[in-house]
Order: structure tokens, then sequence, then C-alpha cells
């Protein structure tokens, strides 16, 4: 049995839906939280570039900057562990699982120093370490009620949490990130064309 060609794809646009719109929920629920970034939310190759972190490019709503990126694949017969069974013997082997670690990074402008250089303001700081605990915690309540249904098939999403941690200030930039491994099974027929 093989993987689904996409199932990566459409895990990483899954989780981003997922966390776009528990952060707009919270935006409304919650008096000054802000919402999803408006300009820079999106699916991204490898390591998250910190391209912008800034207020929103519209001069209203929400800013900073929401990345969906892989950070490993693995295979995995007894999910989350990760796989060393032999593949290729004529022994009979049930087909292993993708497990693939998906990191979630959200960024927002740190407190900066002012124009005289003095450090920002402990009220500023708090305010900061709000927004970013905030953030973190529907983060991870956005992957915890909404992954699991994200799925066509019968079965619900499986996933382990990983670990959740703050990032920076740096370059202007804090915020946070979590990672979250989550099983494709692999139930789609080999490709019927012989092999060279």
């Amino acid at each position: 049995m093989a993987l689904k060609t996409t199932g990566i794809v459409e895990i990483t646009e899954a989780v981003l839906g997922c966390v776009c719109v528990a952060l707009d929920q919270v935006h409304e629920a919650v008096p000054e939280q802000p919402g999803c970034p408006d300009c820079r939310a999106c699916v991204v190759p490898g390591e998250v570039a910190w391209d912008d972190c800034s207020n929103p490019c519209t001069g209203q709503g929400s800013g900073g900057q929401l990345a969906v990126s892989v950070g490993r694949t693995y295979l995995s017969s007894n999910f989350p562990a990760d796989d060393r069974t032999l593949l290729g013997a004529k022994t009979c082997v049930a087909p292993p699982n993708l497990a693939v670690e998906v990191i979630v990074t959200l960024l927002r402008c740190a407190p900066e120093p002012d124009v005289n250089g003095c450090p920002p303001s402990c009220e500023a700081l708090a305010e900061a370490a709000r927004v970013a605990h905030t953030d973190l915690v529907t983060i991870i309540n956005a992957l915890v009620c909404c992954l699991p249904d994200t799925t066509t098939g019968r079965n619900r999403r499986r996933f382990v949490m990983g670990a959740g941690r703050m990032l920076g200030p740096a370059g202007g930039c804090v915020g946070v990130e979590q990672r979250v491994t989550i099983a494709v099974p692999s139930c789609y027929p080999c490709p019927t064309d012989e092999s060279p």
C-alpha cells in the first residue's frame, strides 16, 4: 500500500485553516487579542523565515505572521513510534503510516526600546506576554478540537501533541511555536507499472 500523494498538503492546509478560525474566534471573544494575521497566514516550505510580524498591511485587522511547515516525516507501524521494520522482504508486513511533524509558528510585533534607547515598559512586555500566551493556548485548542475532523475518510485524524515554546524576541518579533505529529495512513494502491 502507498501514501496519498497530496496527504501532507491536505494536512498542512487543514492545520492552517483550524488555527486561523480559532484565532479569529478568540479575537471576537477576548478584548485586545489580535486574530489570524490578515496578510501573512500561509503554509511554507522548510524553516520559517521571520519575514514580517508587523501591523496589518491594510491598516486595520490583525497583524503578524502565521506559518505552518513540516519539520520531519518518518514511517510508523505503531504510531507515533519510529518504524524500524524491514521493508521489501517476502514476509507479509503491515503497511506503515507516515508520521508528519507539523510546526505552527505565530509571530507578533515585540515591544521595542523607545527613541532614547530605553527598554520597553513592564506594561508593554506584559501585554506582549498576554497576547503570546493566549495565542499558544488558542493554537493548542484549535489542534485538539478541530484537527480530528479534518479528514474526508470515515476515521478521524490521529495525532500526538508535541512541545510548544515561546520564540524571540528577535528582529522586532515575538511569538509561539507548537508542534504536532499527525498520522497519514497508507491505504492507497501502489502504482501498477513495472519497476525498472
